[in-house]
C-alpha cells in the first residue's frame, strides 16, 4: 500500500488499532505536547487531535512512535529499498543472486519525481500564519514551533527539483521579533544542505525562495532527515520510500509538494536575521536564543484535508528516535563503503545522539606483534572528519576479534569490553579547541568545544569491580557514591559554581590515589550519584551531555608527556552541571496537572497506562 496523503496514513492507522482520536479541544501551548510525551512514553499509539484551539486544523502525533510501528508503516516499501541500497553498495550482489534483486528496477522507478499536471491537492486553498496549530512544546520555548519541516530549496540558476535540498531544520512560527502572518525564523548551520545554497545565493543577485512543505506522506518527512550523499535529492529516497513517485507542483516561482497537508512559501533575505528560540532539543536541554535567517512568508498553501503533522522533541529516547532506527535499518549494508574497516557504528541515542558515538573497527595493521590501538585509530580519524558523524563528542573505538560477539547494539556489553581492556595511558586521544554540535552547550563557547577518542584494542586488563574499595571514603563536599555499571562509580559533587570548580575534580582525583581502583576504571563526578546510577539512560544522558573532554577529563595520577595527556590510576568525568549549560526541559506543573484528567479514571485517555 502506498499512501498518498497523511489522512490514508492516519485511517490506515486507525483501521489496525494504531491510533487514538481525542475529541475534546486542547490547548496547542504546551497542552498537546504533554499528551504527547505521556503516550510516547507508555509506548501507546499515533494521536489524532480533532480539535486543537485557536486553529481550524486537526493535528496528527507519535506515528513514528515505536520501532513496530515505524516498520508498519513502510512494511510494503523498505525491504525494497533495502535491495536497492544492498546494490548500491555492491553491484555484484545482483550476480551473486539475481532473484533477489528482481524488483529493485521497479523500485528505482518510484524514485523518479513527476510534476502535477492537473491540479495538486496542497492548493486547495490558503490561510495564514497565526491559523496553524501554533505548538509550543516546553514552558521555556520561544514561540510555536513546525517540528517536523521539509525545508525545500534550489541552488541559483535552477528549476530542476533534482537539484534541491530538502532538510527538517526547524522552523519558528511565533514569538521573538517575528511579525505574525509576515515572517518566520530559520535554524539550520552553514554545513547543512540549505548552507550551502545560501552561500551560493549571498553571491548572486536572486531571491533565495524556499518552501516548507509539512505533512504528506509520511517517507517524506523521513526523507528530510535521511542523510543522503551530496547530490542526490531527497526527492527521488522519498518516492521509493513511499512506493510512490514524488508529485510537485508550482506557484508563483515556488515549488511546492503536491501531497503536502501544507506548503509555506516565501523568500529568506540574504544579511537579514533575527532571534532565534529558546527551543526544548533532542539533547535534553534548551538551545538557546541566537540570531538566524528570516524567511519572509509569501503565501500558506493546504489541501482539502489538511492535517498539521507534529511531533515533540526532547530528552531522548523521543519519537525521533524511530528515525535513528529506520536510518539503521536503511544504511548498515553501506557502513563498511563509507567507513573501511569499520564494522559497526552506533550514535547512542539516548545521549543526545552526537555526544556519544561507539564503533567497532578493524585492526590488522601489525598482526605479527602484540595487539594495540593503530589502524583503529585512523579509521577514528575517518568517522571524526565525515559528515554527520564528525560532531561526536566522545567516540568510543574497539577492536574486531578481541571478543567475538561484540556488538555496539549491547551497551552495557560495550562499555564493560573497553573498560576491562583501556589503558589510560596511551588510550586517549584530544582534539581540543574545535567545532561541536550548535546544540551542545558542554563546550567553551556557542558551536565550539573539544572531543575525545578512547581507542582500546587487546586482552583484558582487569576484572571490572561491582564493589567499593575497602574502607572507601571522600573528602568533605563529596558523597554518596553509587556504582553504575561493572567498573563505574558515579560520585555526588558539591555544586559547580565557577572557574575554580574545576579545581574540586583535581583535589578529587588527588584524594582517591589513597584507594586501590584498578578494577574501577572509570568514576563520574555528578550533581545527584542516585539518578545518574538509576538507569543505563539516566548515566549516558547525564556523563555524555554534560561534559567537555578537555575541561572535564581529570585522572588519577595523570601526566603529560610530550603532549600526549594520561593517567596511571582511573579516569574522571566531571559531568556535574555547569553555569554556562543550557537548562534542562522541565514540563509545567499546572499543565501536567490539567492533563492529568484525562489520563483519569473516565478520562478519553484512561487506557494508556504509563
Amino acid at each position: 500500500m502506498s499512501y498518498r496523503s497523511l489522512k490514508e496514513c492516519a485511517d490506515d492507522l486507525e483501521r489496525h488499532g494504531k491510533l487514538i482520536r481525542i475529541k475534546t479541544a486542547v490547548d496547542p501551548n504546551l497542552e498537546m505536547a504533554e499528551i504527547h510525551r505521556r503516550v510516547y512514553d507508555a509506548g501507546g499509539p499515533a494521536i489524532f487531535f480533532e480539535k486543537v484551539k485557536g486553529s481550524p486544523f486537526s493535528a496528527l502525533s507519535n506515528i513514528y512512535g515505536t520501532q513496530e510501528r515505524t516498520d508498519f508503516l513502510f512494511r510494503h516499501t523498505l525491504e525494497k529499498v533495502q535491495k536497492v541500497i544492498e546494490l548500491k553498495a555492491d553491484p555484484a550482489n545482483f550476480l551473486k543472486n539475481p532473484l533477489r534483486y528482481l524488483s529493485a528496477p521497479f523500485t528505482a522507478l518510484s524514485a523518479l519525481p513527476m510534476r502535477s499536471r492537473f491540479g495538486a491537492p496542497v492548493t486547495y486553498a490558503t490561510t495564514t500564519i497565526d491559523k496553524l496549530p501554533q505548538i509550543k512544546s516546553w514552558p521555556m520555548d520561544g514561540g510555536a514551533f513546525v517540528t517536523l519541516p521539509q525545508v525545500f530549496t534550489l541552488p541559483p540558476g535552477s528549476q530542476n527539483v533534482m537539484q534541491s535540498n530538502i532538510g527538517m531544520y526547524r522552523i519558528q512560527l511565533s514569538g521573538n521579533e517575528y511579525v505574525m502572518n509576515k515572517e518566520v525564523g530559520l535554524h539550520y548551520q552553514l554545513h547543512r544542505g540549505i548552507g550551502i545554497h545560501h552561500t551560493l545565493y549571498n553571491e548572486s543577485e536572486e531571491d533565495f525562495r524556499c518552501s516548507v512543505f509539512i505533512g504528506g506522506p509520511p517517507a517524506h518527512a523521513f526523507s528530510a532527515i535521511m542523510p543522503l550523499p551530496e547530490g542526490l535529492s531527497e526527492l527521488t529516497f522519498a518516492g521509493m520510500l513511499s512506493g510512490r513517485r514524488f508529485r510537485y507542483t508550482r506557484q508563483n516561482g515556488f515549488c511546492l509538494s503536491s501531497d503536502a497537508d501544507f506548503v509555506i512559501t516565501g523568500i529568506i533575505r540574504k544579511g537579514k536575521k533575527k532571534p532565534e528560540g529558546p527551543f526544548g532539543d533532542h539533547l535534553g536541554y534548551y538551545s538557546l536564543e541566537h540570531d538566524f535567517p528570516v524567511m519572509e512568508v509569501e503565501n500558506v498553501y493546504h489541501r482539502k484535508d489538511a492535517i498539521w503533522h507534529f511531533s515533540v522533541v526532547g530528552r531522548p529516547p523521543q519519537e525521533d528516535s524511530s528515525f535513528g532506527y529506520l536510518i539503521h535499518q536503511l544504511v548498515k549494508l553501506l557502513t563498511p563503503q563509507e567507513f573501511p574497516g569499520i564494522k559497526e557504528i552506533h550514535a547512542v541515542d539516548a545521549a543526545g545522539v552526537h555526544p556519544l558515538l561507539i564503533a567497532i573497527g578493524s585492526e590488522r595493521y601489525m598482526p605479527f606483534r602484540e595487539r594495540r590501538p593503530e589502524e583503529i585509530l585512523t579509521q577514528a580519524n575517518r568517522i571524526l572528519g565525515s559528515g554527520q558523524t564528525s560532531l561526536a563528542k566522545f567516540l568510543l573505538i574497539a577492536a574486531q576479534g578481541d571478543d567475538p560477539a561484540l556488538t555496539t547494539k549491547n551497551l552495557p556489553a560495550f562499555f564493560a569490553h573497553v573498560l576491562c581492556r583501556v589503558d589510560w595511558r596511551r588510550d586517549l586521544h584530544f582534539h581540543t579547541n574545535t567545532t561541536i554540535d550548535t546544540l551542545d552547550y558542554s563546550g567553551t563557547g556557542w558551536n565550539a568545544g573539544s572531543k575525545v577518542v578512547v581507542a582500546c584494542c587487546g586482552k583484558p586488563l582487569r576484572q571490572l569491580s561491582t564493589e567499593l574499595p575497602r574502607d572507601f571514603n571522600l573528602p568533605a563536599g563529596f558523597s554518596n557514591p553509587q556504582i553504575v555499571l561493572p567498573g563505574i562509580l558515579a560520585i555526588q559533587g558539591p555544586e559547580f559554581n565557577g572557574p575554580d570548580a574545576y579545581k574540586q575534580a583535581e583535589q578529587l582525583t588527588e584524594y582517591l590515589e589513597r584507594f586501590e581502583m584498578q578494577n574501577i576504571p572509570l568514576i563520574l563526578l555528578v550533581d545527584d550519584a542516585a539518578f545518574t546510577s538509576a538507569t543505563l539512560n539516566n548515566f549516558v544522558w547525564v556523563t555524555f551531555t554534560r561534559a567537555n573532554p578537555s575541561h572535564d577529563i581529570h585522572g588519577v595520577k595523570s601526566f603529560v608527556q610530550n603532549k600526549h595527556w594520561g593517567c596511571e590510576g582511573p579516569l574522571l568525568i566531571d559531568a556535574r552541571t555547569k553555569p554556562h549549560h543550557a537548562p534542562p526541559l522541565i514540563p509545567d506543573l499546572e499543565v501536567t496537572r490539567k492533563v492529568d484528567k484525562l489520563f483519569a479514571k473516565g478520562g478519553e485517555l484512561e487506557k494508556i497506562k504509563g
